[in-house]
């Protein structure tokens, strides 16, 4: 190895050492989800923000489920939860899921990875509001595996979520 390639691979290294691995677009829009933690990808000090766009930009899902928060069918829409975490780069096991209001929970990562959970940003066909617990909804896809519909996963499927903590 010549004294310039040596250079060029030192110089390599601290590249990539203080550049993040992929960093994401700025929104354009109002932030409504903020992920933070355990993650490579970010795109300010507070760590990962999304705006609706972003997230719409995602690989989503669409489900018609029962929940014990909706009366009959409700159809939500939204970014698959693991397509958030990929976006972000996370690298932890553990999600600790916040409101709005400061209530949270913690999520395993894997809930996300293995399960077409999904972060959902409309309702019926209309985006969500804070008072129609948007602005973001985790959804557990209830209508593909009915195992999941038990007060464990009741207990993770936060809404008005504002951030996730990647731990």
């Amino acid at each position: 190895m010549t004294i310039r390639s040596t250079i060029l691979a030192a110089a390599a290294l601290v590249a990539a050492a203080i550049l993040p691995a992929s960093a994401l677009e700025r929104p354009t829009g109002p932030v409504i989800l903020t992920v933070k933690g355990a993650i490579t990808n970010t795109n300010s000090e507070a760590g990962a923000e999304f705006d609706l766009a972003m997230l719409t930009a995602l690989a989503s899902r669409v489900t018609e489920v029962e929940t014990p928060w909706t009366e009959g069918k409700t159809r939500f829409e939204g970014p698959l939860g693991r397509a958030v975490l990929e976006a972000v780069g996370a690298t932890g096991a553990m999600l600790k899921v916040t409101a709005l209001n400061d209530y949270s929970a913690d999520v395993p990562a894997a809930d996300l990875v293995d399960h077409d959970v999904i972060l959902a940003t409309s309702m019926n066909g209309k985006p969500m509001s804070v008072r129609d617990k948007g602005p973001l909804f985790l959804i557990y896809p209830f209508d593909a595996d009915p195992s999941l519909y038990t007060e464990q996963y009741f207990n993770r499927s936060v809404w008005q979520i504002a951030t996730i903590e990647v731990r």
